[in-house]
């Protein structure tokens, strides 16, 4: 600016030119800052045989994925920035714990008679999650059924260390859904279980990492994608700390990127994409 004051003797087109380039930067930088900020966002597309597949990582293990106007929302978390996510014709729920099964997220989401899908669990009589969702579908590990149009598997998720926090075999699914002529597994929360193991043509995945008390390290859950070989890995559900901080109410630390790059860099020899998303927002 001041070099192109000292030289106001050279005219005032010169001066306007100026002003016209101040005015283009005002004008056009917040669409671009406005673009940036929806890119780390991300409504990414997997192309699928019967059309383009969207997918919206939302929170920890929270994501929406939609085709040919149908949306699903998977363990929807009001931690979680809502406002922009769509009302579901079906809702996934993997878990027990609230940023699993969050009945205030779910409400918000849910149209009218969606249905809702929870696990069936261990405990005899009626699990908390239904007590939670009168109305919920309970699914069981190895029970598949067509729910709203989509043919879902529930796969069991479980831990094969014991030890606390422990998730038995049974209290858990993590869910194959077949859409657009694609398969598509969410894990949920899981060590790498001979239900996983037997998966076969999986086109996208969403996995865990950096499960409490070592369960799915990042070398683990690479040589578990290796087996499952899927076309696109969303690494997700990887900072349990940074959920445990954020449920107490504490500010949002900054979200740890361990074991993403090398999960990355492991997989791309076998031909697995492994897309990086903002599962923990700091804001």
């Amino acid at each position: 600016m001041t070099r192109e004051r000292s030289h106001e003797a050279h005219g005032r087109g010169r001066l306007t030119a100026f002003f016209g380039v101040v005015v283009l930067v005002v004008t056009f930088a917040p669409l671009v800052v406005s673009f940036e900020a929806r890119a780390t966002r991300v409504t990414d597309v997997y192309a699928a045989p019967s059309g383009d597949i969207l997918i919206t990582p939302l929170i920890h293990s929270s994501v929406q994925i939609e085709h040919a106007g149908t949306v699903i929302q998977i363990d929807p978390w009001s931690q979680g920035d809502l406002s922009q996510a769509k009302p579901a014709d079906l809702i996934l729920v993997t878990d027990d714990p609230g940023h699993h099964l969050d009945v205030k997220a779910i409400a918000r989401l849910r149209k009218a008679g969606a249905p809702v899908v929870i696990p069936r669990g261990v405990e005899p009589g009626t699990p908390r999650a239904l007590k939670a969702v009168p109305d919920g579908i309970l699914m069981g590990n190895g029970d598949a059924r067509e729910i709203a149009g989509i043919r879902v598997e529930a796969i069991g998720a479980y831990d094969l260390t014991p030890g606390e926090p422990y998730h038995p075999k049974g209290e858990a699914n993590g869910y194959v859904m077949t859409i657009g002529g694609a398969r598509l597994y969410v894990a949920g929360v899981t060590q790498c279980v001979p239900e996983i193991r037997a998966l076969r043509g999986i086109d996208v995945a969403f996995f865990p990492l950096n499960l409490p008390l070592t369960r799915m390290e990042p070398d683990a859950a690479i040589d578990c994608l290796e087996g499952l070989s899927p076309k696109v890995v969303y690494p997700y559900h990887y900072d349990q700390d940074w959920v445990t901080k954020v449920g107490r109410g504490e500010p949002r630390p900054v979200p740890t990127t361990r074991g993403l790059a090398q999960l990355k860099a492991a997989l791309a020899p076998a031909g697995i994409e492994v897309r990086l998303a903002e599962w923990y927002p700091s804001r």
